[in-house]
Formats: C-alpha cells, sequence, structure tokens
C-alpha cells in the first residue's frame, strides 16, 4: 500500500516570481450523471504564476467559480489535476488538504463570513487561533497597515461598514502569509467605491507585499487593477489577456455572450 504524501512539502516558502503558485492540467469537473450531467469544465488547463495578480472572468455558468474552487482544493476534480506549488492535490488525504488549505492558500468571498462577536483584530487572526499557531507579529501588523485597519481593530463587525468589513477579510486571508489568496466576487455586495478599496488593497498586497491573487469577477472595471484576465466560456479557457484594460475586457466579454 502506497503511504500517503507527506505534509512536508507544506513548508511556506515564497516561490521565484512568474513560478506557478497554482495550476490545473486538464482539469474536467462534471456535476451529475447520465442526462442529467453537467460539465462545468472541460478539459481546462491553466496556471497562475507568483506574484501576480489574475482576473477569471467568463459568462454567468461559464465555470469560472469552479474553477477557482476546483484550484484552491475547495471541490475535487472529476479528472484532471489541480496542483497548489508541486502538490498534487488529489493525491492529498482530508487532513491534508485541510492543513495544505490553512497553511498555503488565504480565501476573501463575497460574503464577508466574520464573526459578529469577535472583533477585528480576533477576526484577522481566527484562523491562526484555532490552529494554535501564534501570528508573526510584524507581518500583522504590516496588513493590518495595508488594509488600513489600524484603529478599527477593537470594533465589531457591526460596528463596520461593508467595505470595513470586507477589509477585515481581506486582512484575514493574509493574516497566515499565505502562498496564493484566492477571491471569489470580493466586491459583489458592495458599492464601487468600496469595492474598488479592496481591489486596491488587493493591488498593494501583490505590489507591497509579495502576494499571489486569484480573483473570479463579472465586472470588467476591476480588471483593471490586474496583471491579466483568464476567459472562460462553456468550461473551456477561450482567452487570455496581459495588463488587461475595462474597454479590451468589456469587448471580450461582449463576444462570449456575458
Amino acid at each position: 500500500m502506497t503511504a500517503a504524501p507527506s505534509t512536508a512539502p507544506y513548508a511556506r516558502t515564497a516561490p521565484p516570481p512568474g513560478s506557478a503558485v497554482a495550476r490545473v492540467v486538464g482539469a474536467t469537473k462534471v456535476h451529475g450523471v447520465g442526462d442529467t450531467a453537467v460539465t462545468a469544465l472541460d478539459d481546462v488547463t491553466v496556471a497562475f504564476p507568483a506574484g501576480r495578480f489574475t482576473a477569471i472572468m467568463g459568462p454567468s455558468g461559464s465555470g469560472k467559480s469552479t474553477l477557482l474552487h476546483c484550484v484552491a482544493g475547495l471541490d475535487a476534480l472529476t479528472s484532471g489535476e489541480a496542483y497548489i506549488g508541486d502538490t498534487p492535490l488529489s493525491r492529498l488525504s482530508d487532513t491534508q488538504l485541510t492543513l495544505l488549505r490553512r497553511e498555503r492558500i488565504g480565501f476573501v468571498f463575497q460574503a464577508f463570513n466574520l464573526v459578529p462577536t469577535l472583533t477585528v483584530r480576533e477576526n484577522v487572526t481566527l484562523a491562526l487561533d484555532l490552529a494554535g499557531a501564534r501570528p508573526d507579529r510584524d507581518w500583522l501588523d504590516t496588513v493590518i497597515g495595508t488594509v488600513g485597519l489600524g484603529d478599527r481593530l477593537h470594533h465589531r463587525p457591526a460596528e463596520l461598514s461593508g467595505g470595513q468589513q470586507q477589509r477585515v477579510a481581506v486582512a484575514r486571508a493574509l493574516a497566515s502569509r499565505p502562498q496564493i489568496v484566492f477571491a471569489d466576487e470580493p466586491t459583489g455586495n458592495l458599492d464601487s467605491r468600496s469595492g474598488g478599496e479592496i481591489l486596491g488593497f488587493m493591488r498593494r498586497a501583490v505590489d507591497e507585499l509579495g502576494q499571489t491573487v486569484v480573483m473570479v469577477t463579472h465586472d470588467p472595471l476591476a480588471t483593471a487593477w490586474t496583471d491579466a484576465a483568464v476567459f472562460l466560456a462553456d468550461g473551456r479557457v477561450v482567452d487570455a489577456l496581459d495588463d488587461p484594460t475595462p474597454e479590451l475586457v468589456l469587448d471580450r466579454v461582449r463576444t462570449l455572450g456575458g
């Protein structure tokens, strides 16, 4: 019987710029069976380089959120492989996958998912506290400063605006110093000003903190903050742009029917 993979490769060493922090190869995801089967991803191969802010775009039902969830280890592929660094996710046990997500991945979702009874600081460090890990104080101070939360650390979520709550969620995603942050429609519940602030914070995380961010979005304007955009349609990657502008992205999205 083959031994389970060791957790040793999960060391949080920053990958070289330009190398793939996450990728999928031949990724296929099918929901249901027989006549009711729906193919959400259809033989997708794409890589997300280190130190880059990448947008995933496409019409509703194109598979963009499914791609993010599968490459982040939140959902399993039907066939093909997802990797974080050089680690194939399909070979990990549930416990190992949980450890990998905790140690190497940060998540930001459309819903803020903050604990209402905890302060801002307690929400930011929650995942580390649950893991019994001590936060790196210098890094935590840098993250809090980057997202502008220094004067809100003792407030609770109900005392914050929606934009401020999402800042807390971004800081929480960065607090463990992950190799990559996955963001699924992070500005979907925000007005344009607050959404712009969140995108700016994630841009700063890439430029100033050396993070890697992959974001699903439906908003062409959001891509102005990114380094690259990947376009999906009917479960396939159909286009990609470096240095996207809202005008170019809108043109691409229109051709895809989004």
